[in-house]
């Protein structure tokens, strides 16, 4: 009978245990992500400044400009943090919004008026230093995900992890566009 009881136990504070890791993996995970909104945060107070700068040159680029608009207002929405088609979502169209904010940044190159605006040099060099912390955020969150992943997918934490609705979280990952190989002839025109 001790055994059994002694056994139970054990299985009892081995299950614990598995549970706090897992929490502790999931909160991880929830850092990260605050981690990468902070960031993307840093970058939506950027754009309406670099659009107010860049309106006043960029008379062609209209279009551009209202799609950035939409897409920073989509970036900024809230969404539901435990939920991953949420995450997920929030995470494409924060990467659709930077595609596009580059492609006014390679833009601007045909404006020389624009690209020699000091205000704008340095809105662009806040830009490049945001994208930078935001990079090296989408790589803890990356990580973190990975290893709360793992936990949830394996046996006994698959278990465990359904009884605490901790739920595997979808990785940062770059759209197809962002994957597609540069063809520098495009730039030297």
């Amino acid at each position: 009978m001790e055994g059994i009881l002694l056994g139970l136990g054990l299985a009892v504070i081995i299950g614990y245990l598995w549970y706090v890791s897992l929490i502790k993996k999931r909160n991880t995970g929830r850092e990260a992500l605050s981690g990468i909104d902070v960031q993307l945060k840093k970058r939506s107070n950027l754009v309406p400044n670099i659009l107010k700068i860049a309106q006043k040159y960029m008379d062609h680029e209209k279009s551009l400009l209202t799609e950035i608009t939409e897409l920073r207002a989509l970036a900024t929405k809230g969404y539901n943090e435990s939920d991953p088609r949420s995450v997920k979502n929030h995470l494409e169209v924060s990467e659709k919004l930077n595609q596009k904010v580059s492609q006014l940044m390679v833009s601007v190159e045909n404006y020389p008026e624009l690209k020699s605006d000091n205000t704008m040099l340095q809105a662009m060099q806040t830009y490049n230093e945001v994208e930078a912390q935001l990079s090296a955020a989408r790589r803890f969150y990356n990580s973190a995900v990975s290893e709360l992943n793992t936990a949830v997918e394996i046996f006994p934490g698959s278990i465990i992890a359904k009884m605490a609705n901790v739920k595997v979280m979808p990785f940062y990952e770059a759209d197809e566009a962002a994957k597609a190989p540069v063809d520098a002839a495009d730039f030297l025109k």
